[in-house]
């Protein structure tokens, strides 16, 4: 996952950004906030978490599908991950 160190930075920044937001739905929750603001939060951590997804599965399909020397049973095994992986996400 050559891409998921090379982008260790941000992807750590994006990881702190979530944690942030889970901390403050934590707090919304623990304060008994009124139900939009705790709906916001947890809108807030299912974006982050989203965009989070959004950019390591763009790295992989980049470096590892993108590949110009796969050949077609590995390209295929690489298709085969991602696919499993988007499936378990989407769930």
């Amino acid at each position: 996952m050559a891409h998921v160190i090379k982008d260790k930075k941000k992807l750590l920044a994006r990881v702190r950004r979530l944690k942030g937001q889970a901390e403050a739905l934590e707090r919304a929750l623990q304060a008994d906030e009124a139900c939009l603001a705790v709906l916001q939060q947890i809108a807030a951590v299912r974006g982050a978490v989203n965009g989070l997804m959004a950019e390591v599965l763009e790295g992989h399909v980049r470096e590892h599908l993108g590949a110009p020397d796969l050949d077609p049973r590995q390209r295929q095994e690489e298709v085969e991950a991602v696919v499993a992986a988007m499936r378990s996400y989407l769930r």
